[in-house]
């Protein structure tokens, strides 16, 4: 069967690559990834990774298709990505101190046989307590826009935290790997 990571993200396709396995990259089309009303972050990430499997996988046959969401969740209310800097700020001061989680939603969509595998994975991230001058100097340094929560844990962000808590590290950037290699055996797809 051919593997399938239904995400153009470039960290996705790293943290994929570990694995030394082949695989293509699709870019999952026409998925709304609005929150529906009243839709806890849990469900949100869920049924947002299967959207995504599903929507790659619709056109493929043999395959297992891998589809991933990941949203922060600060004092029970998602943050996003920032955008820009005065974001970015925000996010950063609402952080400082605090307990920040993030949950990632795993599907593995196997298009043969239909069967669909969800976990929600969490990660949690303690912040430092940051001061302005903090904020601003990582700003300056890594651009963090485009990340949930404004920082890159991969990069400088490390600098951010206190602690870190969770089973896989690669859960934090967005793919879970000891989750997804549990799922690829029991599709019968052996990593090692």
């Amino acid at each position: 069967m051919q593997l399938i990571l239904a995400s153009i993200s470039p960290f996705r396709k790293i943290i994929l690559e570990k694995l030394n396995i082949k695989f293509t990259t699709i870019a999952p089309e026409n998925v709304d990834e609005t929150p529906l009303p009243g839709e806890i972050p849990e469900q949100l990430v869920s049924r947002l990774a299967e959207s995504k499997a599903k929507a790659v996988g619709k056109s493929l046959s043999n395959a297992l298709v891998v589809g991933s969401d990941q949203v922060a969740v600060v004092d029970g209310q998602i943050v996003g990505k920032p955008g820009d800097h005065e974001n970015a700020i925000k996010q950063l001061k609402r952080a400082s101190g605090k307990r920040v989680s993030f949950l990632t939603g795993l599907c593995l969509y196997n298009t043969e046989s239909k069967r669909v595998q969800i976990e929600v994975a969490p990660y949690n991230v303690i912040f430092r307590q940051l001061s302005d001058k903090q904020i601003e100097n990582y700003l300056k340094a890594e651009q963090p826009y485009n990340c949930a929560g404004s920082f890159k844990s991969e990069g400088m962000g490390i600098v951010l935290f206190k602690r870190l808590e969770g089973d896989d590290p690669n859960t934090l950037i967005g793919l879970p790997l000891i989750r997804l290699v549990r799922m690829l055996e029991s599709e019968g797809f052996t990593v090692l």
